[in-house]
């Protein structure tokens, strides 16, 4: 990767992007965006929007993946794994009850809410418990959310929405069309907002101690931090559903292969991540064509197995 040129990435990238706007079970060529009326329509209402989809939600996973990893200082943490995103899921789930007719605002504003409460609960838990290994700090994440996702299952039992925190939880982006898609612009500021201040973010992963004798404001960094991640969760959890492991696998393999400087890694997070998120997008298209997979469960087998190998190679390690 040090090798690689930023644009040449960038060149892939964008080869993906093309092939996704291409690529469906309506049929449409780059000819007959010109001559078919209702291939442009098409074009215009669903590939461009969904497209754009994966792009935003990538990005702003990774990125939620880099700012938690290095405010926590552990390598395995990312939003689906210290239980943010069922913490946001439940704060949508609740509001659905409570108030059936409330618009996409006021939901993705009850998700990112949620998802902040949740965030700084795994932090409380975390400062309560003795850490041996990093192995542990994911497993008490998957714990907590696994204990709110509970929690939310049978809130939704109970009020027959178990059908919507289906589809929630399995995510993809099927239905993602012109009108639905664009809070997740929003998201491109939080992508903003950490290149603006990733020094400040790099050295807040030193440590609290480290940062408060470097003058750095931890506490302020640290708020600022889990608003931006929550803000990323709640909104991508409202539009397009859970994205898994995204925010885990492609920070930790960029950093890997050029260091820890948020700045210089940032470009390639956000490229490598779209990249994925692109491929197993098309896998899912492509496998049972004309039907579709869920990009989110190809993602999720992906990000799994990684999930695993990091694991495995950090306990090597310790025992080296």
């Amino acid at each position: 990767m040090r090798r690689l040129p930023l644009a040449s990435a960038a060149l892939g990238v964008l080869a993906l992007v093309i092939a996704s706007l291409f690529i469906g079970g309506y049929d449409i060529g780059p000819r007959s965006l010109f001559t078919d009326p209702d291939a442009r329509e098409m074009f215009l209402i669903s590939r461009v929007p969904r497209t754009l989809a994966l792009i935003l939600a990538a990005a702003a996973m990774a990125v939620s993946g880099v700012i938690m990893q290095m405010l926590v200082q552990n390598r395995f943490v990312e939003p689906t794994t210290t239980g943010t995103s069922e913490w946001a899921a439940l704060g949508v789930l609740l509001l659905t009850v409570l108030t059936p007719g409330a618009s996409l605002l006021v939901k993705m504003g009850a998700a990112s809410l949620f998802a902040f409460a949740g965030a700084l609960v795994f932090l409380v838990v975390l400062s309560r418990i003795a850490l041996k290994s990093q192995v542990i700090v994911p497993i008490v994440g998957i714990m907590l959310g696994a204990l709110v996702s509970s929690v939310t299952v049978y809130i939704a039992s109970s009020t027959q929405l178990l059908q919507m925190l289906a589809t929630w939880r399995s995510g993809g982006f099927s239905s993602v069309v012109r009108g639905s898609y664009e809070p997740l612009w929003a998201v491109g500021a939080i992508v903003v907002g950490l290149y603006v201040a990733a020094d400040r973010f790099t050295i807040a992963g030193l440590g609290r101690d480290t940062a408060v004798s470097l003058g750095l404001p931890y506490r302020r960094i640290l708020f600022i931090g889990l608003t931006m991640v929550a803000l990323a969760t709640g909104v991508t959890t409202v539009v397009v559903g859970f994205i898994p492991f995204l925010g885990l696998i492609v920070p930790n393999l960029v950093s890997m292969a050029r260091g820890d400087d948020i700045r210089r890694n940032l470009p390639w997070v956000v490229l490598a991540s779209v990249a994925l998120m692109i491929a197993c997008d098309l896998v899912g298209r492509l496998v049972v064509f004309p039907m579709e997979i869920p990009a989110t469960l190809v993602l999720g087998a992906v990000g799994a197995v990684m999930f695993v190998a990091m694991i495995l190679r950090q306990r090597g390690k310790a025992h080296v």
